[in-house]
Formats: C-alpha cells, sequence, structure tokens
C-alpha cells in the first residue's frame, strides 16, 4: 500500500494538454468548511460547473485518509486528510473532465497539503492546494506547516509552472512597500504574523501573491466574513512564480458562489504566453563527456543505453511521436547523468580560502612541470602535484565536512530562534547545493 506522502502516478498516460497558448485556464480556491455531509460534494461540484472551473482547490474538506474519487457527474477529486479517523481540515483537488486527462500524478502529502501535476504540449503544471493553520495556532504547527510546503516546492521540477492555491489565514495587506517582487499594490487590510510569513515564503520562492495585483473592489477581494458580518479579511490566496506573473489575467471573488461557507469562492484565470521555441531556450546539460575516453566508462555508457533502449522498443506502437521522443531523450540524459555526471564548476562557495590556496600551489607546480627541461626535472615535480593534488582533495573533503555541519547549526539555531525566514533560507541553500555535491 502506498503511503501517504509518496507520489501517486496516473496508470494512463495523459490524452490531453491542460494548457495551451491561447487557452484561458480557470482555477479556484475554496475553503468549503467541509464536504463531510449529504451532498456537499455535489453541491461543490455545481458550482465548479457553473463557474467553468478546470481545477478547485478545496480546503477544509474534513475527509479522512486519501484517495481518488469520481463522481457521477464526471469531475474527479484526489484528497489527502487525517490518518487518525478524525473529520478535521483535510484538503481536495477537483478536477474536470478536460483536466483529469491531463493529469500526470498526485501526491497526498498530509491534512494540509496536496499536490497534483499536469501535462501540457509545452511546459507542464503543478498544482499544490494547502490549508494553512490559523492565526491562533501554536507557533511551533505554522513552522511545521512551512517547513514542510517548503519540502514540497523544492520536489517539484524547476521547469513546471508552479501554482498554488488555498486558504493561508493570512491576511498580506494593501501595503507593498519592499515587497514589489511578491505582490501587488491591491491587498486589502494590514499584514498581520502570518501573512509575514507568506510574503516571506512568496520571497524565497519567487512566487507572486495574484489577488493583491488587480484593483478590484474590495467586496471582490475580501474572502472571508467572520460570523457577526462586521468583519472580512483578503485570507484565500492564489500564488504564481514570478516569471509567469503576466500570465495571470484576473484573481477575484465570485461572490454568487454558495455552499454555506463563511469563504468566498476564489478564481483566477491564467493565460500562459507558451511559444514552441520555449522549448529550446532551455539550456542543455552539460556531461562531462571526458570521461568517455576512459574505455570502462564508455562500455558502461554504451550499455546503460542499450538497456534503456531496448525498454523503450517494447513501447506500443501507439504511442505519438512526441511522447516517442520524450521517452528517447529522457533515456539518454538519465544514462549520461548517471554515469559522465555534468560538467564541474571551477569554484563552489563552500569551499574554503586554505583549499583555494592549495588549488593554486598546485597550479604553480603544473606550470613548472610544463616549463621544466628535463624528464628528470619533470618526474620529481610530477610527484610534487601528486602529493599537492592530495592535499588539495583532503582539503575540500574537509571543507564540504565543515559547511554541512555550519549549515545544519544556524539552521538549528534559527529554528530554536524562531527565524524562519533564515531558516527557509538556509533549508533552501543546502537542498541546492547538496544537490550538486552529490555530483561531484
Amino acid at each position: 500500500m502506498t503511503l501517504v506522502g509518496q507520489s501517486r502516478k496516473e496508470a494512463h498516460r495523459p490524452t490531453e494538454s491542460l494548457a495551451k497558448p491561447k487557452q484561458v485556464l480557470n482555477i479556484g480556491n475554496w475553503n468549503v468548511r467541509t464536504m463531510y455531509s449529504i451532498g456537499k460534494t455535489a453541491q461543490v461540484a455545481k458550482v465548479m460547473n457553473e463557474y467553468k472551473m478546470d481545477i478547485l482547490g478545496i480546503s477544509e474538506c474534513r475527509w479522512t485518509g486519501f484517495g481518488k474519487l469520481k463522481l457521477s457527474t464526471g469531475e474527479t477529486v484526489v484528497y489527502s486528510g487525517r490518518e487518525d479517523g478524525v473529520h478535521r481540515s483535510g484538503v481536495a483537488i477537483m478536477l474536470s473532465k478536460h483536466a483529469e486527462r491531463a493529469l500526470i500524478e498526485w501526491r497526498p502529502v498530509n491534512d494540509r497539503i496536496i499536490t497534483a501535476r499536469f501535462y501540457s504540449n509545452y511546459i507542464k503544471a503543478t498544482i499544490i492546494h494547502v490549508y494553512a493553520p490559523t492565526l491562533d495556532a501554536t507557533d511551533e504547527a505554522k513552522d511545521s506547516f512551512y517547513v514542510q510546503l517548503q519540502t514540497v516546492v523544492e520536489d517539484v521540477n524547476q521547469h513546471d509552472v508552479v501554482i498554488i492555491t488555498g486558504d493561508m489565514n493570512a491576511k498580506v495587506g494593501a501595503d507593498n512597500k519592499d515587497k514589489e517582487t511578491v505582490m501587488g499594490k491591491h491587498g486589502t487590510g494590514v499584514i498581520n504574523n502570518n501573512g509575514e510569513r507568506l510574503v516571506d515564503f512568496c520571497g524565497l520562492n519567487n512566487l507572486v501573491i495574484s489577488g493583491t495585483l488587480f484593483p478590484h473592489k474590495e467586496i471582490h477581494k475580501n474572502t472571508w466574513t467572520s460570523p457577526d458580518k462586521r468583519t472580512n479579511n483578503q485570507i484565500d490566496h492564489v500564488l504564481i512564480n514570478r516569471k509567469y506573473r503576466s500570465s495571470v489575467r484576473d484573481t477575484r471573488v465570485m461572490r454568487g458562489a454558495d455552499v454555506a461557507s463563511d469563504h468566498q469562492l476564489v478564481r483566477t484565470q491564467i493565460k500562459l504566453k507558451l511559444k514552441k521555441q520555449d522549448k529550446k531556450a532551455n539550456p542543455r546539460m552539460k556531461y562531462d563527456v571526458s570521461k568517455l575516453q576512459n574505455p570502462a566508462i564508455k562500455n558502461q555508457f554504451s550499455v546503460e543505453l542499450k538497456n534503456k533502449f531496448a525498454v523503450l522498443e517494447a513501447v506500443s506502437d501507439d504511442v505519438d511521436i512526441e511522447a516517442k521522443w520524450d521517452n528517447f531523450n529522457n533515456a539518454f540524459n538519465q544514462s549520461a547523468k548517471e554515469v559522465l555526471g555534468t560538467r564541474k564548476r571551477n569554484q563552489k562557495p563552500w569551499i574554503g580560502v586554505e583549499s583555494w590556496k592549495k588549488v593554486e600551489e598546485r597550479k604553480h607546480i603544473k606550470m613548472k612541470i610544463e616549463n621544466a627541461k628535463s624528464i628528470r626535472i619533470k618526474q620529481q615535480l610530477q610527484a610534487e602535484y601528486k602529493a599537492k593534488d592530495k592535499e588539495v582533495k583532503s582539503s575540500i573533503r574537509s571543507d564540504k565536512r565543515k559547511w554541512v555541519d555550519s549549515l545544519a547549526g544556524d539552521a538549528q539555531r534559527a529554528a530554536e530562534n524562531g527565524q524562519m525566514k533564515t531558516l527557509y533560507e538556509l533549508t533552501k541553500l543546502f537542498a541546492m547545493r547538496n544537490r550538486v555535491m552529490q555530483q561531484e
């Protein structure tokens, strides 16, 4: 049985593209308070159809466990709830027939986070729907949520469009001074503690809060109303990669939608500016092809390719040519990455000054070797060069250990002191640098 938190790939290949260059994608975001009552799911699905939603993120569905459910009306729901049987919190993503046919995989992370990845002709999209802790929740609960969300975001393919929807329980306010890259000037109210956490999270991950970008009336921006109807706040948000900011056509409250919730339905319209040449613009991996000069590595690379291509030959002929090319390309790149690795860069920020001094000393020895006139002197210098090279490797290994230990210590201190922004930055830095180091 697949455990909660693991990705659940669809058994079938996607048969449709979620987004096309001239298509407007309608994405909804709604805290419905519960779907654990008779007829509530059908009501939500009806509203979804009325507003022509492709995807609807649902907070507080209050279903337990996790699973995938197809409704009689054709919509599909993937959900993730508590494992203790308590009908509280819970998140879900409701998909139109069109969106379900573009679904690649989904992941029930926990009762507050769920993800779904979709196929598009020129770019893939990952939707992350969340239900964040309320303002009254403990700092420990809030910290745990954002650390988990950060981990989820870092697991997303770097080329995907990332859209995060959900009840963030966060007021980001109307003042965007020093926050222009994260939000527009059309938020509402005054930022609170949860809002500061959300803004820091967006800044760290290059995300934009789309509901603050458009000059709507207050009634079309506030997403929650208090039980006494006196207080209105904008706490449900939609986030998107900063580079796709101009693709968001609109984000606003749809006040006519109703399923007996104190939250309003939020609709975001996205029209991705997709072009075929964008795919060519992706930088190619630079593999260390010099390793192919080694007969053993060359043979290993050849065997890896043959094994992977043999598997591809077994694929049925009804697979479209683009999918075949993707399979071929992935097989080649995976083999090259596993056997050859990528070219090493000359400098890494974690390498210390003393190591660089040793590298420079080794370089000078090499110059002496090249300038030496006699074989005897060259041989003497070569022995000196090898010894210095061992010093370099030993010093750099020591730097790596120190860097990891130092970063772990900084992260622990940041967590103990409640410095979440620093913790997020350190977590992201470690994940990024560690991936590079593992290839070295």
